[in-house]
């Protein structure tokens, strides 16, 4: 049977809170997929309602896969896929900035809470904290 495991150091606790966050992110994209698309700024067209299923879907089941397992299990490979996945989100933001003239405040607190959500778990797994 699966216990849940509660963090007992630190870095654990950093590691497991990023992963928290990535869950609440999850359950508010699949749950409230249009107000998740007006934080972020994305606009559907009405004529396609499959667009609302990529936020219920792509987005939302890929944080709460990753996000779930990586509390549930607790280790550090899972902690290692969890911050890799947040540290391409920001680089994949950076480059944005710089290609796509998105030179914005909103993308520019993106990246940085990206940044810090992809350090947590890293943090831990790397035995910098």
């Amino acid at each position: 049977m699966i216990e849940f495991y509660w963090p007992s150091s630190a870095g654990e606790w950093l590691a497991w809170t990023s992963a928290a966050i990535t869950i609440f992110f999850g359950l508010l994209l699949l749950f409230a997929p249009r107000l998740s698309y007006r934080i972020m700024r994305i606009t559907t067209e009405p004529e396609h309602p499959e667009a609302v299923s990529e936020g219920r879907a792509t987005m939302a089941g890929f944080y709460l896969g990753v996000g779930i397992c990586a509390m549930l299990f607790a280790q550090p490979l899972l902690y290692m896929a969890l911050g890799a996945g947040w540290a391409f989100t920001a680089f994949g933001r950076l480059v944005s900035i710089f290609l796509d003239r998105g030179n914005t405040t909103f993308n520019w607190i993106s990246i940085t809470c990206e940044a810090v959500l992809a350090i947590m778990p890293l943090a831990f797994v790397f035995g910098l904290v």
